[in-house]
């Protein structure tokens, strides 16, 4: 049996071990939070080095792809510095590879449903997948990176400047404290509402579950959300505000949907090459085992 582990520097309350099965193998994939205590991930990191076939970076990502453009993140990476002989990802594969095909999906699969092609996007250059998923198939997007990221109350509406705020920003923004760009620990659990009319323009609301979660306002009434790393209270608290269809970007596993570090991990494991995967490659895999986004109807 292969064996991924993503460590996460996100809520324990989160974590989830399962074994699924991938081209005929049982892999065991689990997801161990440390509560944002980036040294006691690095020290777990240590003690699984070589024990299991791969890693997932959780709760934080190592840098950001920006149309091929990789951008650092310098103080996420002592994280890993301990890692010697585990390959070792955090999702960018899978951001770029399987989430370009979310807004094909949403719209093979309830294009009729949606009377607008308009998405909000909170943080467009960490999913670049995602957002060229949405601007090729036609939607007007709002991306939401100044104000989920900075808190400042401006929004991009071209992935022309986009590209442009990443070669200015993410130079700067890879040396700040990761917390200061993204919620850890128990900061997850929290709700402050914000930025409710772009919530409400939009069709479509799409990018990482907390970021959604953090801002959202308490109604979204017919809306669809797309996202990933759900939990089930996380789909209740959709269900509960009146979102329509909830759409993960990797399979519903065991009443979760895995972040995609977890899920390009666990491909990676079952790929038994003991090195991260190139997009093609993952592009590959996921053609033979159908792997696609997930639709569930809430309301």
């Amino acid at each position: 049996m292969k064996r991924a582990v993503s460590i996460s520097i996100g809520s324990s309350k989160r974590n989830k071990a399962v074994q699924v099965e991938l081209l005929g193998e049982t892999v065991s994939i689990e997801r161990i939070g440390t509560d944002g205590d980036m040294e006691k991930a690095a020290q777990m990191y240590r003690e699984l080095d070589g024990q299991v076939d791969a890693f997932g970076v959780g709760g934080a990502d190592l840098g950001v792809l920006v149309d091929n453009k990789w951008y650092p993140l310098y103080t996420v990476q002592p994280m890993v510095r301990f890692i010697k002989k585990t390959p070792v990802v955090d999702g960018a594969g899978l951001k770029n590879s399987l989430e370009y095909h979310l807004a094909s999906f949403i719209n093979s699969k309830i294009g009729s449903y949606l009377k607008d092609k308009k998405a909000f996007i909170t943080v467009g250059i960490d999913r670049w997948g995602m957002t060229k998923s949405f601007v090729d198939n036609g939607y007007e997007c709002i991306f939401g990176d100044m104000m989920f990221s900075l808190g400042l109350p401006f929004t991009i509406r071209t992935i022309s400047a986009l590209k442009f705020l990443a070669g200015i920003f993410m130079p700067i923004a890879g040396r700040f404290p990761f917390e200061w760009l993204y919620p850890t620990g128990e900061k997850q659990e929290e709700r402050i509402p914000k930025w409710g009319k772009y919530y409400h323009w939009a069709t479509v609301i799409a990018g990482d579950c907390h970021y959604i979660k953090r801002h959202m306002p308490e109604r979204l009434d017919g809306k669809v959300i797309a996202t990933n790393t759900t939990t089930s209270t996380d789909v209740e608290i959709f269900r509960n505000a009146g979102v329509k269809y909830l759409i993960t970007s990797t399979p519903v596993i065991d009443g979760r949907s895995f972040g995609t570090n977890m899920m390009e991990a666990a491909l990676v494991a079952v790929a038994g090459k003991g090195r991260k995967l190139s997009v093609a490659e993952l592009n590959e895999l996921i053609a033979k085992i159908g792997l696609e986004p997930q639709l569930q109807e809430l309301n």
